[in-house]
This record gives C-alpha cells, sequence and structure tokens, in this order.
C-alpha cells in the first residue's frame, strides 16, 4: 500500500528501517483487524437482505400466479388487495427478462458513476452528512488517517509529506481532499489541530489528541492514541447502524410477507358458501 511505501521510503532515508517495518506491521495489522470487525457487523444484515428479498421474489413468481389459476378454475370474486397483487404478479412473470435487463444496466450505469472521480467525492461528502452513517464512516477514515500519519512520523517522514501520504489511506476521497486542504493550512503555518479542526478532516476526539501531541511534541504517539480510540468509536457506532438496521429489514421483508399472506387468505375465505 502507498502508506507502507511512504514509511518504508522514510525508514531508509533517516536510517530508521527496523522503525518503519515494525511501524508498517502494526499498521497492517490494525487495518485488517478494522476489515474484519466491518465485515463481521455487516455480514448478518446483507444475508437478511438476501434472503428476505429473494422470498419476496419467490412469493411474487412461483406462489402467486399458481393461487390466481386456482381462483380463477374456482370462479371466485377477488377482493380488490388480492387483485392488485395478482397484476404485480402477472407484471413480474411477463417482464422477468426485460427487469432483470434494467437491474442489470441500471447496476452498470451505477458503477460506471461511481468510477468517476467527481460522483465519488459528491457521494462521499453527501454520506458523510447522513445521520448514523456518516459518524461511521468519519471515524474509520479517521482511524486509518491518524495511524497512517503516527507511522509515518515515527519512521521519520517530515510533517507535510505525511499529511500527504497518510491522506491516501484514509478511504475516502472527500477525507483525503479536506486534508490537502489541511496540509496548505499548515504549509502556510497554521497549527495542525487548527487546520484540522476548521477542515472537518477528523473527528473531534482525534483533533483534541494531535492538540495534546503538538502542544507536548508527541505528535506521533497521540495520533497513534487518536487512531485506536476512533477505531473504538467506528466499532460502536458500526453497532448502533447495524442495531437499528436489523430490525427495520425485519420488518419491512415481515410486513410484504404478511400483506401478501392477508390478501390471500382474504381470497381463500371468499371461496366459502355465503363468503
Amino acid at each position: 500500500p502507498p502508506v507502507a511505501l511512504g514509511m518504508l521510503r522514510a525508514g531508509e532515508r533517516g536510517g530508521q528501517l527496523g522503525t518503519a517495518l515494525s511501524e508498517i506491521a502494526g499498521h497492517l495489522e490494525a487495518e485488517a483487524d478494522l476489515y474484519s470487525q466491518v465485515r463481521h457487523a455487516l455480514a448478518y444484515p446483507a444475508v437478511l437482505a438476501v434472503v428476505g428479498g429473494a422470498s419476496v421474489l419467490l412469493i411474487t413468481t412461483i406462489i402467486l400466479p399458481r393461487f390466481a389459476a386456482l381462483l380463477s378454475d374456482a370462479g371466485a370474486s377477488l377482493p380488490p388487495t388480492t387483485k392488485a397483487l395478482l397484476m404485480v404478479s402477472a407484471f413480474v412473470g411477463r417482464h422477468a427478462l426485460a427487469i432483470a435487463l434494467t437491474g442489470v444496466v441500471c447496476a452498470g450505469f451505477i458503477a460506471y458513476q461511481l468510477a468517476q472521480p467527481i460522483v465519488r467525492i459528491r457521494l462521499q461528502s453527501w454520506l458523510l452528512t447522513v445521520p448514523f452513517v456518516g459518524p461511521v464512516l468519519h471515524a474509520l477514515a479517521t482511524a486509518r488517517v491518524t495511524r497512517s500519519l503516527s507511522g509515518l512520523l515515527a519512521a521519520g517522514l517530515p510533517l507535510l509529506p505525511a499529511l500527504r501520504a497518510a491522506g491516501q489511506a484514509a478511504g475516502n476521497e472527500a477525507i483525503r481532499i479536506r486534508l490537502a486542504h489541511v496540509e496548505e493550512r499548515v504549509a502556510r503555518g497554521e497549527p495542525l489541530a487548527r487546520a484540522l479542526s476548521a477542515e472537518g478532516a477528523l473527528t473531534a476526539t482525534a483533533v483534541q489528541l494531535v492538540s495534546v501531541g503538538e502542544a507536548t511534541g508527541q505528535l506521533a504517539v497521540m495520533a497513534s492514541r487518536a487512531g485506536l480510540l476512533s477505531a473504538q468509536e467506528a466499532d460502536r457506532a458500526l453497532k448502533t447502524l447495524v442495531g437499528m438496521l436489523e430490525p427495520a429489514l425485519v420488518v419491512t421483508f415481515g410486513g410484504l410477507v404478511a400483506l401478501v399472506a392477508a390478501a390471500l387468505l382474504q381470497a381463500v375465505y371468499g371461496l366459502r358458501p355465503g363468503g
């Protein structure tokens, strides 16, 4: 990774190759642990979304058409809700290929748009302002940046090049641009903590720790501490987000299945004599 190469070059230039290799190992281990936590937290909601979507698709495309044929043979008068569901089922069945192709085209268009730097920057900037999602992304980027900055400084790289290299490790283009503005402010003589706060590049906790490190001459140490605390903050925020997402998915897909079941039962009761 670019940050690891930056640490290695700084260690070679400053005669601290052993320290640089140690910092690289710690950085890569922390990154692997962070990615593992994110994947673990999102695994269950992803499975829930896939299974729920497949269940609704199965009901719509297979169960409902057979049920419609049964009701048609019985000559039943269908309730409005059941008629609406059968119309949706028939539409999906007749245009399944067109719907699938449309989905593929839309997915390709979205992927193409996200590959454009300006679109990706705008999207990531907007996501940083979204409640619950923004704090998670900000904390994750802060953890990467501060850990990278700590390693680069410990390896002997000057502050401005270290900021530039740490921005590449953010994993977020919007944060990288904010750090580029921070670098410009610091180059003009502004204190690092003040520049970080003005640009909103890092979380408030990380900025406070950077300020302490800047004042005491232990910036690398405090940046490492900020990275640890930011990773913990990201983990807590992610758990909160997932804790809200899971019941929302359960209620959504459960409501859809309940709606279909109610409509079918209503039609079945209508088949009874005098129904």
